[in-house]
């Protein structure tokens, strides 16, 4: 959430940035401005007040020791009508405060001045590709064929469990699924970061918190009768430890990683592109976050991106990074780079990572605050990314290394599997 003393100090600004994300939000701006500007007079006439009404009371007392009840009297008549101008104040104030909060909940954060422009996942930039696209054999198929073919993937089972959208993972399969999340925790681990096992049902103070709500408080499963949240992402936990705290300059830099499941409605997803692993309702992620002291966080976040390039690298999948545009960023983000594998049976590019600078707006729905070296309390930067989510990895793995004899298991894998093929030939 955007902080409204900085609006007030930057609306210009803070407008003009918000025009890349495609929408005008000058209107929104002005209202929470006004109610501010409501606010901070019934402040200060409730200060003045009950300023006025301290004196009067002491005055009373005077008075009374001094033998003069009439007085006192006229001034006691006086602070009942002041109460009651008080309690008007205080009802008024609280009304602002909430109009404000709502308001400010309705606008975005402001993207950084590098966000490019462009109204769609179509003009993001791409920034760098690396790795090599493999040259498959004649007669390579797609994952799910793949999977079928091997055992490794169930999605009929899974739509007779559940439905679509949670399949199950089977054998050789549920292997390589298990030594993908241990190796993408021992990567962030051997670069400090400190595992956490988080819960995977949140209140809806955690999902305010971290921005979910009430934005996506539709693509959200929600257990009505008690009133929580299925997590759509580890880093809503994850990043709520840290909710009502107050770090030391110290204690930075703050790393955090956690595997866990992640369920999204994804309603409205259909066709083609949610074949297979490709848009499913429960998957697996593993997922770095840091917070940053104010100053660092970009340079944090460069570390971020090439933490999620070197796992992408070592896995040997062709890749490329994007820095999103406006159309495209995400309701909560200032700056976001996606990574795209290639899954060469499919012949597309598929989004396997996000990672963020969120710089403020997390931490002030979190009350998130360092006391700086001058004592003074402000507000932190918060950052996150997948590293990586694991059904687009995983399609991509078993299309690109498929052969004629099987599919091949990346070298910095086989200490994990424990094998380095699947193949129908035991």
């Amino acid at each position: 959430m955007l902080e409204i003393n900085k609006i007030r100090e930057n609306k210009e600004s803070i407008i003009s940035l918000l025009k890349v994300r495609n929408k005008d939000f000058s209107q929104l701006i002005q209202d929470a401005l006004s109610q501010d500007e409501l606010r901070r007079k019934s402040q200060f006439t409730l200060d003045q007040e009950l300023s006025e009404m301290n004196q009067i009371s002491k005055k009373i007392g005077e008075l009374f020791k001094e033998g003069k009840q009439e007085e006192a009297i006229v001034l006691k008549n006086k602070t009942v009508l002041l109460k009651e101008s008080t309690k008007k104040l205080k009802e008024q104030l609280l009304s602002s405060e909430i109009a404000i909060k709502e308001i400010l909940c309705q606008i975005p954060n402001v993207p950084n001045a590098i966000v490019p422009a462009g109204n769609s996942e179509e003009q993001n930039e791409v920034i760098q590709t690396f790795g090599k696209e493999p040259n498959l054999f004649d007669g390579a198929v797609p994952h799910w064929e793949l999977a079928k073919k091997y055992n490794l993937i169930d999605f009929e089972l899974g739509v007779k469990i559940t439905g679509a959208g949670f399949p199950v993972y089977t054998g050789k399969g549920a292997q390589l699924q298990r030594a993908l999340i241990n190796f993408f925790l021992n990567e962030a681990i051997s670069n400090n970061y400190q595992e956490v096992i988080p819960p995977l049902l949140v209140n809806a103070d955690s999902g305010y918190a971290t921005g979910q709500l009430p934005d996506k408080e539709g693509q959200m499963y929600f257990m009505q009768e008690d009133q929580l949240y299925l997590i759509p992402t580890a880093e809503v936990p994850i990043t709520n430890i840290f909710r009502d705290v107050i770090l030391n300059e110290n204690d930075f830099p703050v790393k955090r990683v956690g595997y866990t499941p992640c369920f999204r409605r994804e309603a409205g997803s259909y066709g083609k592109d949610v074949r297979g692993l490709n848009r499913l309702h429960q998957f697996d992620k593993v997922e770095i976050v840091q917070i940053s002291h104010p100053e660092k966080s970009y340079a944090i976040l460069d570390e971020m991106v090439a933490h999620v390039k070197a796992l992408l690298e070592k896995l040997g999948l062709p890749s490329r990074v994007l820095k999103l545009c406006g159309g495209d960023l995400g309701f909560t983000a200032c700056l976001t780079y996606d990574f795209e594998v290639f899954s060469a049976a499919q012949d597309k590019w598929l989004e396997v990572s996000s990672v963020s600078n969120f710089e403020t707006y997390q931490s002030n729905r979190l009350k998130l605050r360092f006391k700086s070296k001058n004592e003074k309390n402000q507000l932190v930067h918060t950052l996150n990314g997948s590293a990586l989510a694991l059904p687009r990895i995983m399609a991509a793995l078993l299309e690109n290394n498929q052969t004629e004899k099987g599919i091949t298991i990346p070298e910095v894998l086989v200490p994990y599997t424990g094998f380095n093929i699947i193949s129908n030939v035991e």
